[in-house]
């Protein structure tokens, strides 16, 4: 496992960590033994940051997050979110009294003292205007409850924003080979502000496995079921919003890229680390195999400069009109 300086956090993180929503919930059923196996494997393979949030499995995945640390002695450091348990989800409910509320239950399902780095989970953009609600962070830290804040955003625009305020120490995005935009603008500005950036959705939820067919199906309870056109929640959370069909389109183009020794879920993942700009990589898994497979990538060579190219190629052939400038 190679590690990158977390922003202005003073630790180092892997490059690639440990998504915590699958062992949640809303991918299908995950047994608890194999999540939890998914947890110690991934900290074995030099995993030290897991993202995790209050609404997965309304908390089942903090929970577990807790129960695997207790017997671990290395430092791993834990990100979750609040905001999502707002019901309904408006700028209005992020107020001082609700972040706290959400905090304390956090912190009792992690067992912690201290939330090591608590995100804003995808509020509702007119919150990135409102400075009132980064105060109350600021007074969270300064209460002990959280040690630092960031924001885990839908859109390049709110990143942009988010990280206008001097206390968010890490905007996590969506960035993988299906959504490219944080490129051109965003990556930019979080290198000149020592800004940590956290990628989510690294694989399009499993499309960039290369595992995926037109006939595969998901369970009731599995995202990719539910939400595929957005009706839960923002549609890019689900195949990073991409049309299914132009999606796998674009895999098999791909997939004659994948150099030899790699999986093709790796190559996705060796592809965002080839950004220097991103701190660490949160792919999902749901046993102990897929989180090996997952970290070897960071020891994996980089990739030439012409397969970077023609990734680029595919990219503008296939997604880019349907998701750039949506997000």
């Amino acid at each position: 496992m190679n590690y990158r300086i977390f922003g202005r956090c003073g630790f180092a993180a892997g490059e690639i960590g440990f998504g915590a929503w699958a062992i949640g919930g809303s991918w299908g059923k995950v047994e608890e033994a194999d999540a939890l196996r998914a947890l110690h494997r991934a900290i074995d393979c030099g995993v030290n940051f897991i993202d995790t949030a209050d609404v997965y499995g309304d908390g089942r995945s903090e929970r577990l997050i807790a129960q695997v640390l207790k017997t671990r002695r290395e430092r791993v450091f834990v990100a979750t979110k609040a905001g999502r348990r707002l019901s309904p989800h408006t700028a209005e409910g992020y107020t001082e009294e609700n972040l706290t509320r959400f905090v304390e239950r956090s912190l009792e399902n992690l067992g912690v003292e201290t939330i090591d780095l608590l995100q804003l989970h995808c509020p509702p953009t007119p919150v990135y205007y409102r400075p009132e609600v980064f105060e109350a962070l600021d007074r969270l830290v300064e209460a002990g409850k959280i040690r630092f804040y960031g924001v885990s955003v839908e859109k390049v625009e709110e990143g942009l924003k988010a990280i206008e305020y001097p206390g968010v120490r890490s905007v996590q995005i969506i960035f993988n080979l299906f959504r490219q935009r944080p490129t051109e603008l965003f990556f930019s500005q979080c290198r000149k502000k020592r800004v940590a950036v956290i990628v989510r959705v690294p694989l399009a939820s499993g499309l960039l496995s290369g595992k995926i067919t037109a006939d595969t199906t998901f369970p009731p309870d599995d995202h990719r079921n539910f939400n595929r056109y957005g009706q839960a929640f923002d549609r890019g959370e689900t195949f990073a919003g991409v049309d299914v069909e132009r999606g796998l389109l674009a895999v098999e183009e791909l997939r004659r890229l994948v150099p030899d020794g790699f999986t093709m879920a790796q190559f996705a993942l060796k592809w965002i680390l080839m950004f220097p700009e991103v701190t660490t990589v949160i792919p999902g898994a749901k046993n102990g195999r897929q989180a090996e497979e997952n970290a070897q990538a960071s020891d994996l060579p980089p990739l030439p400069e012409e397969t970077m190219e023609e990734v680029e190629r595919i990219y503008e052939r296939y997604v880019k009109r349907d998701v750039h400038h949506r997000w």
